[in-house]
């Protein structure tokens, strides 16, 4: 079938609708000659007849009447979808795919997602959190939320808030009797909350202070790869959690976890909404970009987030890949 096949159907049905070449070619913008050949064309590539001409009237050849009521239904589906396409292009609706690391999605889930949702009712989100890094574009994702240093350098990447900070923290049950970590090698006679990463390795605590970095690798009596058990475990007094700032202030503000070495936790880099340089997105996607932005210029209230509540520390919050060499790393030495 010609490229052109579908100009040449059009013609058809508009020829059958309005009843001549003249009314057809009036109601598609074309002129009666254009509108002819098209149809000329379409016959002679079909090897069939179409229409009985007259200088009178136009009718359909019995081949003609079989071959309308079958494409018919069919550019009836086409015009349809292109009229979706075109409405998306207009008003948000659809569905946005965004990918992120979980405790990232805790983070924008109400000053962001939801948010948007109450904007935009039409628009379905469907929101994907895991630990490992993924190229949004190839998984099919429209978006994706990470810290700034792991934004792809081809991406254009929003900030969505301030620098982030972690928190070692645990329940004050658990320092009755014990003396409160002053630097962070005291961890290791310490039980500790362990967190697995997606890759299968255990992830190690990173610490900074005065230009001195480090990295512990503790010991306890759980490994998890999950936030909410690791906020769980902590509340319970059964070790020192290290957790994303955001998802335990609540907690450490309400005196249900005490926090310890903060002064070795620095800030880290703030969260990016990212994506692919794109032509034509849809209404939805602009729409929440534009929020994106909005959120990130200080206008949207600062919801602290319920989502947070039951969430701690999780592979979701940590890159999936090996960390950088620090300058020295500290370990519990074996007995």
């Amino acid at each position: 079938m010609s490229r052109h096949s579908l100009i040449e159907l059009e013609a058809v049905l508009a020829i059958v609708r309005c009843g001549s070449f003249r009314a057809a070619a009036l109601d598609l913008g074309m002129s009666t000659t254009a509108i002819s050949n098209a149809v000329g064309k379409l016959e002679r590539e079909l090897a069939v007849r179409l229409f009985n001409r007259t200088t009178r009237s136009v009718s359909l050849t019995h081949a003609g009447r079989i071959f309308v009521a079958q494409i018919k239904p069919a550019l009836e589906d086409i015009q349809k979808a292109m009229n979706t396409a075109r409405a998306q292009q207009e008003t948000p609706s659809g569905t946005l795919r965004i990918n992120a690391f979980a405790t990232a999605a805790r983070e924008i889930m109400a000053p962001l997602v939801l948010s948007y949702l109450q904007r935009y009712p039409q628009v379905h989100i469907d929101l994907v959190t895991e630990g490992r890094l993924v190229d949004v574009v190839a998984a099919g994702f429209d978006l994706g939320v990470r810290s700034a240093d792991l934004v792809p350098n081809d991406a254009i990447a929003i900030p969505l808030g301030p620098m982030r900070r972690m928190a070692v923290a645990a329940a004050p049950a658990f320092f009755e009797g014990r003396a409160i970590p002053r630097i962070p090698q005291d961890l290791l006679a310490y039980p500790c909350l362990r967190v697995r990463l997606p890759n299968g390795a255990l992830f190690r605590w990173r610490f900074e202070k005065g230009g001195e970095e480090l990295q512990l690798e503790v010991d306890g009596p759980i490994t998890l790869d999950e936030a909410s058990l690791a906020r769980i475990a902590a509340m319970n007094g059964t070790g020192i959690g290290y957790f994303m700032e955001a998802d335990v202030r609540e907690d450490i503000a309400a005196g249900r976890l005490i926090r310890i070495l903060e002064d070795w936790t620095p800030p880290l880099a703030p969260l990016c909404l990212y994506y692919s340089n794109r032509r034509n997105p849809s209404a939805a996607f602009k729409a929440f970009v534009a929020l994106a932005r909005e959120n990130a210029a200080g206008r949207l209230p600062d919801h602290r987030s319920a989502a947070a509540t039951g969430a701690g520390m999780s592979a979701g919050g940590v890159s999936a890949t090996p960390p950088a060499p620090m300058l020295r790393a500290a370990r519990k030495p074996s007995s």
